[in-house]
């Protein structure tokens, strides 16, 4: 049988938040080893969490991480909030965000294991959603802005404007975050989608009795309206709507712009 101390049983608890008898199964099991003990309670974990992959993980956590002219978004999916305010949880999302700014998006995976032990150790379906890393090159200016609830990042935006101010960048961060827009302009919105939204509208219209002649106007009025909801630069914007988005941003230009909100 091989030989371990109760500190080894101790240690191994702590780096994987099993209890005392699974710990000491596990040392039993591996002649002592805690490396491959790790594993060896790894691999029964991740196979009694694959039970759990099926429930929805509509919770988690977002963090930004800013460093000078690039900023990395990163969202951690969990099923419950309890889960996306612990500290571990919290922890590994800001620095897998961290490590996205320096090395780029590819490198999540190398804190892949640390992912499938916390799917362990909180005993929950735990999963990376969304990341993000956007740099602002030379003329443009980059800003974020991150809605906090109960010490976790929850509704996060990144936005890189052309020819503008870090006030001007900051200000459309901020209405993100509240309108939630798919797209920066019409012509993003995929062309099936508005032949789709058309047809319906023109539908709806007829059924209410529109006169034929007036079809065209009513139907173009409501489509206005439906890509108000989804394009930020037809957006009216928050601070003052008597201006869209557009003639705040004037001479200036939104490059690019990234949103990730937990549970959508």
């Amino acid at each position: 049988m091989a030989e371990f101390s109760a500190q080894d049983v101790q240690r191994l608890r702590q780096l994987t938040g099993v209890g005392m008898l699974d710990a000491k199964r596990a040392l039993e099991e591996n002649d002592g080893d805690t490396d491959r003990a790790i594993t060896w309670l790894r691999e029964k974990g991740i196979a009694s969490s694959a039970k759990r992959a099926d429930r929805e993980a509509s919770q988690g956590a977002v963090a930004i991480v800013r460093d000078g002219p690039v900023a990395a978004m990163v969202q951690l999916r969990c099923e419950t909030d309890f889960v996306a305010k612990s500290a571990e949880f919290v922890s590994l999302v800001d620095d897998l965000a961290a490590l996205v700014v320096a090395k780029g998006e590819d490198a999540v995976a190398d804190r892949h294991d640390e992912i499938e032990r916390l799917r362990v150790t909180l005993q929950e379906n735990i999963s990376l959603g969304r990341v993000v890393r956007l740099e602002a090159a030379g003329g443009q200016v980059l800003d974020t802005y991150l809605h906090q609830q109960d010490g976790r990042g929850i509704n996060g935006v990144v936005v890189v404007v052309a020819n503008g101010s870090q006030e001007l960048a900051h200000d459309v961060a901020v209405h993100v975050a509240f309108t939630r827009p798919q797209y920066l302009t019409r012509d993003e919105v995929p062309a099936d989608e508005v032949a789709a939204e058309r047809a319906t509208i023109e539908a709806i219209s007829r059924n209410e009795g529109k006169p034929e002649a007036a079809l065209p106007k009513v139907v173009e009025g409501r489509m206005n309206g439906w890509f108000k909801e989804r394009v930020l630069l037809e957006q009216n914007y928050v601070r003052d709507e008597k201006k869209t988005i557009a003639q705040l941003l004037g001479g200036a230009e939104v490059v690019r712009f990234a949103q990730v909100v937990v549970g959508s």
